[in-house]
């Protein structure tokens, strides 16, 4: 029997892609949050644009938990504390967010159910990613942590929307989505 495999050469391909993106934008994004104002805001952009797009180009479950997972172990590897540590909160929010996201099948239109999809599945799992990186990383007191940490967490999950959503716009225009056949 031909049994077509889950994962075409172009999801892994694009994967790979989005993992780069990640350790890119977090490299660069995250520290520049943390230097500038103490906050995990731009941080939160860099994951979840990242997951947003992956999500959006290949339609497939797994696609974000794996870009969170390659990406988070690359920047371990790299090593530089503490965005090295701080990856691996986000990258256990990586599965929330890929089974939020299975709401509306991995897609990312301009359907008001599944904008609400993705607006639920950004917010929450930027939320945990705050609550593991607080409790877990930081030490932090656990109702500081719920409510302040978890709340700039909300903050830039909200930002990444305001911007994935037009981008993704720009880049359906602009006839991106040709690279999966589409």
């Amino acid at each position: 029997m031909d049994r077509k495999p889950y994962f075409a050469v172009t999801d892994i391909t694009l994967t790979s892609v989005f993992c780069a993106l990640w350790v890119a934008l977090s490299l660069t994004l995250g520290r520049v949050s943390f230097a500038l104002t103490g906050l995990p805001i731009l941080h939160d952009f860099a994951v979840f644009f990242t997951l947003l797009l992956v999500t959006w180009a290949t339609g497939k479950f797994g696609t974000a938990t794996l870009v969170a997972m390659v990406g988070s172990a690359i920047l371990f590897l790299i090593g530089i504390p503490p965005l090295n540590i701080i990856t691996l909160g986000f990258a256990a929010s990586a599965p929330v967010f890929d089974g939020l996201m299975s709401l509306n099948r991995h897609k990312l239109t301009g359907k008001p159910y599944n904008l609400s999809v993705a607006v639920l599945s950004t917010v929450v799992s930027a939320y945990s990613a705050g609550v593991v990186i607080g409790v877990f990383f930081m030490n932090r007191p656990f109702d500081w942590v719920l409510t302040v940490w978890g709340g700039w967490h909300i903050v830039g999950g909200i930002i990444t929307l305001a911007v994935t959503v037009p981008v993704k716009g720009a880049l359906e225009k602009a006839n991106v989505r040709r690279i999966k056949g589409a």
